[in-house]
């Protein structure tokens, strides 16, 4: 499973029905307007690297009134119980 999240610079009177367009695809988990460079942040749960082509060039980037996209691919997770783990001496 990979995870990517797709920073994306839209038209900024279309942020809200380009984010709406965006939740509707296939492989989009999450969708956040944000503050900031970008307008969005999608995040998507992909089976395989072919998925992110049809997710992003092929998906997001031809939705209208998006500008730009930038895609980040996750390695890896880390969840709170990790990280709590991370910092854990051993004491008790």
């Amino acid at each position: 499973m990979l995870t990517a999240f797709v920073l994306i610079v839209c038209e900024s009177r279309r942020i809200s029905e380009v984010a709406h367009a965006i939740a509707e695809l296939p492989n989009v988990a999450e969708v956040y307007s944000v503050t900031g460079e970008f307008d969005i942040i999608a995040l998507l749960r992909l089976s395989d690297y072919e998925s992110l082509d049809q997710s992003v060039p092929s998906g997001i980037a031809q939705i209208e009134g998006v500008i730009e996209t930038k895609t980040v691919l996750a390695f890896r997770r880390y969840s709170r119980r990790d990280l709590a783990a991370g910092f854990d001496i051993g004491l008790s």
